[in-house]
């Protein structure tokens, strides 16, 4: 199936020049976190401040300028049940925050390169024919989960 159709840009909205810029992640440990988006993804750190009693940062895929994942920590963090799921199903069962998606061009090679790396494989590859995508899920150490996607068709 191809991918679905985008309506039309609205440039007439009054929040037209709402854009999308970065998501945040909450680590209870910011060099662990930073560290393992850099050895394990290849992010880029972009910028690093203080803010408070916390550290954060903006870090950016490899190549891509225009999406960063903020990265939340330092101070004294409330606790969380850390989430383990056994597979994608178990987790659409919680409400709140899921993932957020990074598009990659060869999802076989990109699983394989993070399974080297030592990175939890959540759900491995399948195809969601209805969007034209052939998807994964990955972890980061404390649970965070990110979706990888590859257009198909």
């Amino acid at each position: 199936m191809p991918n679905p159709a985008i309506p039309a840009q609205n440039p007439a909205s009054p929040l037209a020049s709402l854009k999308g810029h970065h998501v945040a992640v909450r680590v209870p440990d910011f060099e662990a976190s930073l560290k393992w988006y850099v050895e394990k993804l290849d992010f880029r750190v972009v910028f690093q401040w203080p803010y408070a009693d916390q550290t954060l940062a903006y870090v950016a895929p490899a190549t891509d300028d225009s999406f960063f994942v903020e990265i939340l920590g330092g101070g004294e963090p409330k606790p969380i049940p850390k989430s383990v799921y056994e597979d994608l199903g178990d987790s659409l069962r919680l409400a709140g925050f899921h993932h957020f998606c990074l598009n990659v061009d060869d999802m076989d090679a990109t699983i394989a390169e993070l399974r080297s790396r030592g990175v939890t494989i959540v759900t491995e590859p399948f195809e969601l024919d209805i969007i034209g995508r052939r998807l994964a899920f990955i972890a980061d150490p404390w649970g965070n989960l990110i979706e990888l996607a590859q257009v198909i068709g």
